[in-house]
């Protein structure tokens, strides 16, 4: 994995650098830059896995360059004293919060969590970001039926008929997205909120019907599941 450290104070930078390195090992080569202008350019000129980010950079707010994280094919831990934006910056899709003053031991756990962010699902995620041609938006997950992979991509079905496109495959979303949230099918995850009814048909065929009439593919792997998801058992 590749991870860009967002860090403005140069004590902190090089502690995280250090301490990244020897917690990582070979699993991860780190980057550092000092500001959101450095930040954002790096972004756009390499491909990163994962972002170390500080909320407070020299005055500017770090949570303009989360929006673009939670838009984007990398996860996010974030690094701050202002341990008051916590639940904000889960709220935004990140996979922890790490106060400062930080011991090793702490961020060890986060590290660990970025570097296998398919093992975590914080579940407070609010929002998801969506790339436009205007810049980033957020779309609220509540408003999301349900989410189908589009190869690298996923495509978002919104309650109002919309459809968005996510930078982030359907693996990758996972970590971010709340436990209402489940995979019936290899190529789809449904918002439990909007399911209606499951139904089954001859040949093992199943499906879940949602409130606006859609219906969806269930897998056969993923049906006692979903069952016990919706209190049917």
């Amino acid at each position: 994995m590749r991870i860009l450290i967002v860090e403005d104070e140069p004590l902190v930078q090089q502690r995280l650098l250090r301490m990244c390195g020897e917690l990582a090992g070979a699993r991860a080569r780190f980057d550092a830059v000092a500001d959101l202008e450095a930040a954002g350019d790096r972004l756009q000129r390499s491909v990163y896995d994962g972002l170390l980010l500080d909320l407070n950079l020299g005055g500017d707010d770090g949570f303009e360059l989360l929006r673009r994280a939670v838009a984007g094919r990398y996860q996010c831990v974030v690094v701050s004293a202002h341990r008051e934006r916590a639940l904000q910056a889960f709220e935004h899709g990140v996979l922890d919060f790490v106060p400062k003053p930080f011991s090793r031991e702490r961020l060890a756990q986060a590290l660990e969590r970025l570097l296998d962010a398919s093992r975590y699902r914080p579940g407070c995620a609010r929002y998801l970001g969506i790339w436009r041609a205007q810049g980033t938006t957020l779309v609220e997950l509540a408003d999301v039926q349900w989410i189908r992979a589009d190869g690298d991509y996923s495509e978002l079905r919104m309650r109002d008929g919309r459809i968005e496109l996510h930078d982030k495959s359907l693996a990758g979303l996972g970590p971010l997205l709340p436990p209402e949230f489940v995979r019936c099918h290899r190529s789809h995850v449904v918002n439990l909120r909007h399911v209606r009814s499951l139904h089954a048909a001859s040949g093992s065929r199943y499906w879940v019907v949602l409130s606006d009439g859609t219906e969806l593919p269930v897998g056969r792997a993923h049906v006692a599941a979903l069952r016990t998801e919706l209190n049917l058992d």
